[in-house]
């Protein structure tokens, strides 16, 4: 998603916030503390604080954001989607320094934005389910076009090379999952779709 789509679908923090609680809950909020359905909006109009809720089974009180990478965090909600969007977009690499001028915040904040933010990123615990498309490729090495000091032919390409194999799932929901594997074998790629991927009720297709 752009930076101009971010700003315009989440112009304000109740905006971000609704939007969290549809993705999280789907209509059904429920206490982050003891899991009660009995819950429901906590009076703040006289704060100017929003989106925190009340459980009237415990008495505990939380927020869409408890358990995320949001959790604590000052900074506006619609700074962090953009911090999420700035992150994806580049091509190389984002300091922190430079996405603390990008959204206007101290440099030690982006810092942790940005570490909670890769730490989750690195989870393994991606379940695809529905339509999943795969497929691997080789990722590494030299040019193919250099040529071989020994043959003196063009390198070799794909799986004739030292080039590490990389193994990737998308699912047509739009999250996906990647990572490296040891070889293409069957038995290999099987272990990958089915640590990754709800298979029993995938349709499964790889560009062969």
């Amino acid at each position: 998603m752009a930076l101009i789509e971010v700003m315009e679908m989440f112009p304000t923090q109740a905006e971000c916030i609704a939007y969290l609680e549809r993705l999280r809950w789907q209509g059904s909020p429920e206490c982050q503390q003891c899991a009660s359905i009995q819950v429901g909006h906590r009076n703040e109009r006289d704060t100017g604080r929003i989106g925190r809720w009340n459980c009237h089974a415990c008495q505990s009180t939380f927020k869409v954001t408890h358990g995320t990478v949001f959790q604590g965090t000052k900074i506006p909600l619609q700074k962090g989607f953009l911090a999420i969007s700035l992150m994806a977009h580049a091509k190389k690499s984002l300091s922190s320094c430079q996405l603390a001028r990008d959204l206007g915040v101290k440099q030690k904040t982006c810092w942790r934005i940005m570490m909670a933010l890769r730490a989750e990123m690195g989870k393994d615990d991606v379940l695809l389910q529905g339509i999943v498309d795969a497929d691997e490729t080789s990722i590494g090495g030299k040019g193919r076009k250099d040529l071989d000091k020994e043959e003196g032919d063009p390198r070799k390409r794909g799986h004739g090379t030292a080039k590490d194999a990389v193994f990737g799932a998308v699912a047509r929901c739009g999250k996906g999952v990647a990572a490296r594997i040891e070889n293409v074998k069957g038995s290999t790629i099987a272990g990958f779709l089915k640590k990754f991927v709800k298979t029993e009720e995938a349709a499964l297709y790889t560009d062969q």
